[in-house]
């Protein structure tokens, strides 16, 4: 086998990001846009010594999960990897993955997993669930301003009027916003030069208050024609925030340390927890939460809806608890669980999220949270440390009922999973955004005396190779 050569291959399984699966004469193809059950002519391009990577040269029999996409840049965008796979197989498919992981990287049994796992839990409509969206800016091939994704390991914007995952607003702001760098000659940043000004609009869409913020990653100082820029954005309905953020570094980081609000509020508003999530309407048992550039706030709201309920209720809370919830971001989870316990305890490393966090509990009237800066696995050990104090509130916090952790991808640091170990919650609420790293972290929490009692995946991101999940663990009796 070399470089180029066009083989027959048929996918029988699909990797974590959704490549087509594949073996041919014994080695193991990965091929973009190849689903499973598709029969297809491939063409090899990467060979590594038992494994290599090829790219669809013809389908000669499509797989009986595949649909038309209803966007046409599906296979140039590096967004919806699998798209052209029926939802239905989606699901499947990330249930799997879930599944695969667990077994494999945690050592569960399908047996122990029969028993704990539950049904994922879908989107009725996969489309415009976004709240928020980032886009790059740079040129086309006529000089001409374009703003859209990045092409699947690429750099190269392909350039997107309506993304199908986005609200309509978006393209009202992108068209907007270019029309107005044309008229005042604004440029775009060239990350090859590293000059040019305009890097990023970052669009944020409150579903339940029709609220919309722009923030313009720019490469300098100032905003030039910035006034001109307000007038023309503010005349879209729900506008409530126009803001630039400086990020004058040659680095991927989309946002900048320091973000300026130009017009409106710095912040937009929107709420989670409702009785009727069809309409978004508000209600009594609703939290607020006020949302800037740089806040973490997850980005579907229907699904989230679903995935932080499951996590109450994991959490099996009567009032009386006392919770750590780790990696706590601005606030969204914590606030969630102060609802029903009697004191929640958040961390997280970003100074400004545990400003956020505090405000939005001050905003709902929530007065049993606390929030700490810090890395979790440096806040909980230093706590856990201290010597064993007198009043009941220092020893909850020592040892609480519940902790909840919703870590990054990379999961949790090995020195948080061992305090969390010695400080015997009754029970554990692991968030994760990566199946992987989640297995390999249960192993650890279950090997330290713990029993995987429930398990749920979510389908978060809706034509992406990515799930979400929600787990639930017992301390054992001893």
């Amino acid at each position: 086998m070399k470089k180029n050569d066009i083989f027959p291959l048929t996918i029988t399984d699909m990797g974590v990001d959704g490549e087509g699966i594949g073996k041919y004469e014994g080695m193991t193809f990965f091929v973009k846009d190849a689903l499973i059950g598709d029969k297809i002519l491939a063409r090899a391009v990467k060979l590594k010594k038992h494994y290599g990577y090829g790219r669809v040269e013809k389908i000669v029999e499509a797989s009986p999960y595949r649909v038309e996409p209803l966007c046409p840049l599906h296979r140039r965008c590096g967004g919806c990897q699998i798209q052209a796979l029926s939802y239905e197989e989606q699901l499947q498919f990330k249930e799997r993955k879930v599944r695969n992981n667990l077994m494999r990287i945690g050592g569960f049994s399908e047996e122990e997993l029969e028993a704990v796992m539950e049904p994922i839990v879908g989107m009725e409509n996969p489309y415009r669930y976004r709240n928020k969206a980032q886009f790059p800016v740079g040129y086309d091939k006529n000089g001409e301003p374009v703003a859209g994704f990045y092409a699947a390991r690429t750099h190269c914007i392909i350039p997107v009027e309506d993304c199908l995952l986005g609200v309509p607003e978006n393209k009202v702001i992108l068209d907007v916003v270019k029309d107005w760098m044309k008229a005042y000659q604004i440029p775009a940043y060239d990350e090859s030069e590293g000059s040019g000004l305009i890097r990023h609009i970052l669009i944020r869409y409150g579903f339940t208050t029709r609220e919309i913020m722009v923030c313009l990653v720019i490469n300098g100082d100032s905003l030039p024609a910035g006034q001109e820029l307000v007038e023309r954005l503010k005349k879209i309905p729900g506008m409530t925030s126009i803001s630039y953020n400086v990020n004058c570094e040659r680095t991927n980081v989309i946002l900048g340390k320091s973000t300026h609000c130009i017009w409106g509020m710095p912040y937009i508003t929107d709420y989670i927890h409702l009785r009727n999530t069809e309409d978004f309407s508000v209600t009594d048992t609703a939290i607020a939460y006020h949302i800037s550039p740089q806040s973490f706030y997850q980005v579907n709201p229907l699904q989230t809806e679903k995935l932080y309920s499951t996590a109450l209720e994991y959490a099996g809370l009567t009032g009386k608890e006392s919770v750590w919830d780790l990696y706590c971001g601005i606030g969204t989870i914590s606030l969630f669980l102060s609802r029903k316990a009697k004191q929640v305890y958040g961390v997280e490393i970003v100074p400004q999220a545990i400003e956020d966090a505090k405000s939005n509990a001050k905003l709902n009237g929530i007065t049993n949270t606390e929030f700490f800066v810090g890395k979790a696995e440096e806040v909980l050990p230093a706590f856990y440390e201290k010597s064993e104090a007198e009043d009941e509130a220092s020893s909850k916090m020592r040892h609480p009922d519940v902790i909840v952790v919703d870590p990054p991808r990379k999961g949790c640091d090995e020195h948080c999973l061992s305090t969390m170990l010695a400080m015997r919650p009754e029970r554990i609420v692991y968030v994760s955004c990566d199946s992987a790293t989640l297995a390999r972290d249960l192993r650890i929490l279950v090997d330290g005396g713990y029993e995987l009692r429930r398990a749920r995946a979510f389908d978060q991101f809706a034509h992406s190779g990515h799930v979400e999940c929600v787990t639930l663990l017992q301390r054992k009796n001893t």
